[in-house]
């Protein structure tokens, strides 16, 4: 029986990342994936591949919108779908290749197949046909010693029992980034980043987007003013929105599918589409672990109990990080997650700040933010001041023509310590990584102000913005 410091169940990013820093720390490391590439869901059906589509979606819609006002002739556009999914594949077999690397240059010894536990200090690996950790029928299976093991095994996509998922009328994110033609009408059950996401990238190709929602606005507990303006820019563009509409049931039909939805007014209704996507959220990818054998347990949640000072579960020697904890299900936040807890393992400090992870949303323009929206600065008493900058009068963002949007800083009235940060717009992901790093070091909204920005760029938005917030905006 083989033997290791420490063995990860999971090859996404919480522990592929986890593997490499166990590494460097000289730890002898196992990873364990069902799986033939490693990567979880992000790289082979989630991050990657979206973001690949929505770049060719929106290359496709500027030839067809922009192209002309820069003088640009380009006639008889056509979308070749086949082709973009060629682009696409290629693309998720690239960045999984090259985590396959960091296995092989970490010496991280890489196991293929389903991982599940015998003890705190045994992992049994099933062949992966077998997909729920049963025996296969040639009995292919071996156990490994490890001192230390870590669950990452992500999420998997919820599915509602009254909308029956059969992957070509009904389908679910991982459909949804291998359609074979762009659909008449997408009905879209969820408003949500993947909602929007994977609807932005047909709606650009020429579907038409109905985007079905049971709660009363976008991104939850994100900033509302922002996420109103999210709402009008996207309606803009053609996507139909129906908040506070509860569905009752989908069904195929045909060749499409059937949703009926009720109103706030308790009026059911249903609308045809040719594909219906859920995209409801996702849950922790749990089953066939052998969680309850060992005594490891789960939040009222259904996600795995841990101790956020060292991420260990209810039971010594097993830890748990990314998507299968408490948290945002969010690749960067299990990545963290990953390299702190081997940090800790080997008595160094590791430390994740949940209070300044940022989240976003791939649509076009880009919803980024961190930190505390105004509403819930308001429910927690702080007071504060607002700061706000548009896209619009930005030279760069002119150039680039690129005027909706508009960034905002929330510092503390008292200190003008930055505590939270909003923005629509392009690039607004890299543009909030810049507040994000701020908010990590306490710096406040003048600190920012007084930063030399170059210009012209986009980053300029956000020096205006905090200086807007101390009260002196120079362009505007």
């Amino acid at each position: 029986m083989k033997e290791f410091d420490l063995a990860i169940i999971g090859g996404g990013p919480a522990g592929y990342v986890a593997a490499v820093r166990a590494s460097q720390l000289k730890m002898s490391v196992a990873i364990i994936e069902k799986r033939a590439t490693l990567g979880g869901t992000c790289l082979n059906v989630g991050c990657i591949p979206s973001k690949a589509l929505l770049d060719s979606s929106e290359h496709y819609e500027s030839a067809h919108k922009r192209f002309a006002e820069h003088g640009i002739q380009a006639a008889e556009i056509k979308m070749d779908v086949a082709q973009m999914m060629k682009r696409k594949d290629k693309i998720v077999a690239e960045v999984c290749a090259g985590v396959d690397f960091l296995m092989k240059k970490n010496k991280v010894e890489r196991f293929l197949g389903f991982g599940s536990l015998v003890s705190a200090s045994e992992v049994k690996i099933s062949n992966p046909s077998t997909g729920s950790g049963q025996a296969p029928a040639d009995k292919s299976e071996q156990t490994i010693k490890a001192k230390k093991i870590i669950i990452a095994t992500g999420s998997v996509p919820i599915e509602l029992p009254t909308v029956p998922v059969d992957g070509k009328a009904i389908i679910t994110s991982d459909h949804a980034i291998a359609l074979t033609k762009v659909p008449k009408h997408m009905v879209v059950i969820g408003a949500g980043v993947i909602g929007l996401e994977l609807g932005s990238v047909w709606r650009r190709l020429g579907s038409k987007v109905t985007v079905v929602e049971a709660l009363p606005r976008l991104f939850g507990t994100a900033d509302r003013q922002g996420s109103n303006l999210a709402q009008r820019i996207l309606e803009q563009q053609g996507i139909e929105f129906l908040f506070e509409h509860k569905v009752e049931k989908a069904e195929a039909k045909g060749k499409g599918a059937v949703v009926t939805v009720k109103a706030p007014t308790g009026e059911s209704k249903a609308i045809e589409a040719d594909v219906v996507l859920c995209a409801i959220g996702r849950k922790p990818y749990l089953e066939g672990l052998g969680l309850d054998k060992v005594g490891v347990k789960l939040t009222e949640r259904g996600r795995i109990d841990v101790d956020f000072h060292n991420w260990q579960t209810s039971v010594p020697g097993v830890y748990a990080i990314g998507d299968c904890i408490n948290g945002p299900m969010l690749a960067h936040k299990a990545m963290e997650e990953g390299v702190a807890v081997v940090e800790v393992m080997a008595g160094q400090a590791g430390h994740v700040n949940y209070d300044v992870i940022p989240g976003v949303v791939y649509t076009h323009p880009e919803v980024a933010w961190v930190g505390l929206g105004e509403e819930e600065l308001k429910e927690k008493g702080i007071e504060y001041n607002v700061g706000r900058s548009f896209f619009k009068p930005n030279g760069r963002a002119k150039a680039m023509m690129e005027g909706d949007g508009q960034l905002k800083i929330l510092a503390d009235k008292k200190t003008d310590r930055i505590l939270g940060a909003f923005c629509v717009g392009a690039q607004a992901a890299q543009l909030i990584a810049e507040l994000t790093l701020a908010m990590e070091f306490g710096a406040s909204s003048e600190d920012v102000a007084r930063t030399c920005h170059a210009h012209p760029t986009l980053s300029e938005i956000v020096k205006d913005a905090a200086e807007s917030a101390g009260g002196w905006a120079i362009h505007q």
